[in-house]
């Protein structure tokens, strides 16, 4: 992605995590207990009723991203 797309998405994405404050909270807080091979699900029940399920194992990686997360939101907490 080019930087002039992140630079796009930067504002929606403050606008995603205060019309969804429970969804970084969710993140921070699994990011302590989530390690690697770990199971992450997602689920979507749509507005006329379609349940779409997806999940992904969790990899070196994505625990590396989440505890930066966490550490992100302790920040914005201070």
């Amino acid at each position: 992605m080019n930087p002039l797309g992140l630079l796009k998405l930067k504002p929606l994405f403050e606008r995603f995590t205060q019309d969804h404050p429970k969804m970084l909270m969710f993140f921070a807080a699994v990011a302590g207990s989530v390690d690697k091979d770990s199971v992450l699900e997602i689920s979507l029940k749509s507005s006329d009723g379609q349940l779409m399920k997806t999940n992904i194992l969790i990899n070196d990686n994505d625990v590396e991203l989440l505890n930066e997360l966490k550490k992100a939101i302790a920040k914005e907490k201070n």
